[in-house]
């Protein structure tokens, strides 16, 4: 175990798994820019090709969490809710705490076969991200820049479009709008206070229009709402480096089924469910801190073999010619080919630094609460 251990701390190696994610990834948006031709032909042909291609992408990063870390992602949850995994379209709650609460989002995604069909509300600056942001925008991803003026015909069209989505898919929203972190917090508090409504202790208040347009746009079509609080034992504060490094995570997910017909229909009183719903996840995250878990049957999903093979079967495609140049660069003896291979693996490695960047805590969320930030918008 301790030589794994020490293997998965191996830059090279981390280095060669990011070569593969990249390179797959521009190949996989190449061969998605080539299938924007089915779209007039054939809408719903276009979106089961995208699927596929996104899941070949997306899998390579739950590959990382499920057998390169070895994290476990327990589900508390009952079995006639599991039953129905992945078998409707539904929305999905998710605290947004964690730096790898999406990872750990995807993972339940591949488990179930909704992986690459999942969507999201995202914000507009991810679009930019190469390969995360166009992988997204030929799955149709809704963006949103937060502000409501601007956001309302794009958020409106973007959603009508996904009424006829012929795959089953799980609706990611972070109804927090950014990810936890104690100044924003203490504002989200404020906020809470200014309103007269009941403060949390574990999340930011919830930002109500997301979830009432998106049930409002998706009626119909949506047949339920998962609200799912993530946690780790332990107090585990996991990031992505981690999981490159091979570091290990216990992740447990309570996961409660609400019908759409539980939900009231009205923008106000959806709203207001919607608040009650995170202070039973405030008083759910505070029985958990106590008691080192959440309450009721606990399951655990299997992890497929899918997201292993897939990702072998890029390696063996893309290491190969690229161990072959690397072994022929060194023979050569060339100086100025050395250099040049160097400098490559370098602006490799920054990259692909950069990409785990996006998901850092320190490093992302919105200007919440920031006056300045909102003078200037």
């Amino acid at each position: 175990m301790a030589l794994l251990a020490y293997l998965k701390s191996l830059f090279i190696l981390q280095l060669l798994m990011g070569f593969v994610f990249v390179v797959s990834g521009l190949i996989i948006n190449f061969i998605q820019l080539c299938t924007c031709i089915l779209w007039p032909i054939n809408r719903q042909l276009y979106r089961r090709v995208n699927c596929r291609l996104a899941y070949s992408l997306w899998s390579q990063l739950v590959m990382m969490l499920e057998w390169w870390s070895g994290t476990e992602c327990t589900l508390y949850t009952d079995q006639a809710t599991v039953d129905k995994f992945g078998k409707e379209h539904v929305i999905i709650i998710l605290n947004h705490n964690f730096e790898i609460d999406f990872l750990c989002g995807w993972t339940m995604c591949e488990r179930y076969g909704v992986l690459g069909s999942s969507k999201v509300l995202a914000k507009h600056e991810l679009l930019k991200v190469p390969l995360i942001g166009w992988t997204w925008y030929f799955l149709e991803i809704v963006f949103c820049k937060r502000k409501w003026e601007e956001d309302r015909e794009t958020v409106f069209a973007g959603l009508d479009r996904l009424k006829d989505y012929p795959e089953y898919m799980w609706f990611l929203l972070y109804c927090e709008g950014t990810r936890f972190t104690e100044k924003k917090h203490q504002i989200s508090m404020q906020v809470a206070e200014s309103k007269g409504l009941p403060k949390l202790k574990y999340h930011l208040l919830p930002r109500t229009k997301g979830f009432t347009t998106t049930m409002k746009c998706l009626k119909g079509t949506v047949t339920a709402v998962y609200d799912v609080t993530l946690n780790f034992k332990d107090n585990q504060t996991p990031t992505l480096l981690g999981i490159v490094n091979g570091k290990k995570y216990k992740a447990d997910l309570r996961v409660k089924r609400y019908s759409v017909e539980e939900i009231p229909d009205d923008e106000q009183e959806c709203g207001e469910w919607l608040h009650k719903l995170y202070q039973e996840k405030d008083a759910l995250q505070e029985q958990y801190n106590k008691e080192g878990k959440f309450p009721g049957p606990t399951i655990i999903p299997p992890r497929r073999p899918w997201t292993l093979l897939n990702f072998l079967f890029w390696a063996t495609l893309l290491l190969s010619p690229l161990i072959k140049f690397a072994c022929g660069v060194v023979v050569s003896g060339s100086p100025l080919l050395i250099i040049g291979f160097i400098t490559f693996l370098i602006i490799a490695s920054v990259a692909i630094r950069r990409l785990i960047g996006v998901t850092e805590v320190k490093k992302t969320g919105s200007s919440y609460g920031n006056q300045e930030a909102k003078k200037q918008n």
